[in-house]
């Protein structure tokens, strides 16, 4: 008995780690798996989770034993699968993406799943209870791959466009697929949330003349949601807006092919074109959807000693868009989660998603 309730807590330590929703993960700087702290102690006690032994509990290493867990004690196991999965939407190899088919007589609201890990890792597993809650809402659900940035041949914003390209693809399967495309929305985390952002204030990159039909269908979305969002990709203006060294983010030199902190804070023209084309508020104009942002990490002045990349997920980037959508009467909803105590920024965010899809005539 003992033993079963020991079991028990490690499964629920393990569900909070993996699926919590009171924070987002701090997605990786590199393309290594980076430990995490919480997933380090759960794997001193079950050393058979660290699947490729390389001593580093990832948080799919730490799923897919939970639900090994789940299955040896007669617990089910949420696993729905994709109705369409690896689904090509363009030329690259990671190109893909997972299509969830909500149940419906009628064409069905659109999610999108962008998933994070600084540009450079991550997946489009989405988290199963969020997914759940919107096939059971009757909302579709896709969750995308896209490419990761190399330092030299793929920088910011490619990953943005091949976002942009998901959704064009989508709407291209708007009949096959049952999905409405008049009600779509992106949500993801850090990097994803980038991305999200930066579909949902772009102007429409549908080319009407194209050859290709899948460039002809409209990139806008209705609404978006985001956690721990970057509003800028700008190193000059994350230095201003956060302070400390989040600006030396390994990602934001990769991003742009820099080397050196004097490379990024000294930009040529042509490079500050790449920093503005990458960063989603300078895209935001006054018909631009609602957005619903949630920060979790810690507030306040970095301290003296901060890392390279620490506060990359500050909510500053938040408030900064706060204000200019207040400015342009956009509506938004800001959530910082150490002062949001028994709420669920998951489902409020979906929520939030079928009351603006509910706009749409």
């Amino acid at each position: 008995m003992l033993q079963m309730r020991f079991t028990n807590l490690a499964l629920c330590v393990l569900a909070i780690c993996v699926f919590g929703v009171s924070s987002y993960p701090v997605w990786a700087a590199d393309e290594k798996p980076q430990p995490d702290e919480r997933l380090q102690k759960l794997l001193k006690r079950f050393p058979a989770a660290d699947k490729n032994k390389d001593g580093i509990l990832t948080r799919d290493e730490a799923r897919a034993y939970r639900q090994q867990m789940q299955k040896r004690q007669g617990r089910p196991v949420n696993s729905v699968k994709p109705t369409h999965a690896d689904v090509k939407y363009g030329v690259h190899a990671r190109n893909v993406l997972d299509f969830y088919q909500a149940k419906s007589d009628q064409p069905t609201p659109l999610v999108v799943y962008i998933h994070g890990g600084g540009f450079v890792g991550g997946s489009k597993r989405v988290n199963p209870g969020f997914l759940q809650q919107c096939l059971d809402a009757g909302i579709s659900v896709a969750a995308i791959h896209y490419r990761f940035i190399d330092g030299k041949k793929v920088l910011l914003p490619e990953p943005q466009r091949d976002g942009a390209r998901a959704v064009q693809f989508l709407r291209s399967k708007a009949k096959e697929w049952n999905i409405d495309p008049k009600r779509v929305a992106c949500f993801g985390g850090s990097a994803g949330a980038g991305i999200s952002m930066w579909i949902a204030f772009h102007d429409d990159l549908a080319k009407p003349d194209s050859d290709d039909p899948i460039e002809r269908e409209s990139t806008r979305i209705q609404a978006v949601g985001t956690f721990g969002g970057q509003s800028t990709y700008d190193p000059i203006k994350i230095k201003s807006l956060v302070g400390g060294r989040a600006w030396e983010h390994p990602s934001i030199f990769k991003a742009y092919g820099v080397d050196t902190a004097e490379e990024a804070l000294h930009p040529t023209p042509e490079q500050q074109k790449r920093y503005d084309e990458s960063s989603a508020i300078m895209h935001l104009t006054k018909d631009d959807p609602p957005l619903y942002m949630v920060y979790s990490e810690a507030d306040g002045p970095l301290p003296a000693n901060a890392r390279p990349g620490q506060g990359i997920h500050h909510p500053n980037f938040g408030r900064d868009l706060v204000k200019k959508m207040n400015e342009l009467e956009i509506e938004n909803v800001f959530i910082y989660t150490p002062e949001a105590k028994g709420r669920n920024p998951k489902r409020e965010m979906l929520e939030f998603f079928q009351r603006q899809f509910a706009k749409v005539k």
